[in-house]
């Protein structure tokens, strides 16, 4: 009898605990913190690239303060931090590897648009993406191609296969 109360007592507990746990789990991930919310842009112009070129886009002062006030304050340095030098990395990687290739500041405009020689046009809405900062490519032939910048290096060599440096 004293056993098996005992077995009891553990099961009850062992659910319990269970329960308490998977419960927490939930009030952290609704409780958590804000994720970076990509605000709509302020200007409604447009960057046209008609070069071989990476464009770096950003987000203008506005969106950015909009930005800042939905996304935790740890979170936005941290995120800020991190497109700060991958950003960077990125532009080193290109002036070393790819010195002809322009290197374009796409800060205040809402759209990008390329085009060819063909006169073909390929117009991008930063709106769209979800990326606060970003990197495309476009080498005047090719549809442009946002690249990972972490990866840059392997992305645009895939890219960019058959252009000499």
């Amino acid at each position: 009898m004293f056993r098996l109360s005992i077995l009891l007592i553990f099961i009850s507990c062992f659910f319990i605990s269970c329960k308490n746990y998977r419960s927490d789990k939930k009030e952290d991930r609704s409780s958590g913190i804000k994720v970076n919310i990509k605000a709509p842009a302020t200007f409604h112009d447009t960057l046209n690239i008609t070069m071989p070129a990476a464009v770096f886009y950003h987000p203008d002062s506005v969106q950015l303060k909009k930005i800042k006030t939905q996304t935790d304050s740890m979170v936005f340095d941290g995120n800020m931090h991190e497109y700060f030098y991958q950003m960077r990395n990125a532009r080193m990687v290109i002036r070393k590897n790819w010195p002809k290739f322009g290197i374009i500041e796409s800060k205040n405009y809402r759209f990008i648009c390329f085009q060819p020689l063909d006169n073909s046009r390929v117009c991008i809405d930063l709106n769209t993406k979800k990326d606060v900062y970003g990197l495309f490519i476009y080498d005047g032939k090719k549809k442009p191609v946002m690249v990972d910048m972490t990866n840059i290096e392997t992305e645009i060599s895939f890219y960019l296969k058959g252009i000499s440096k």
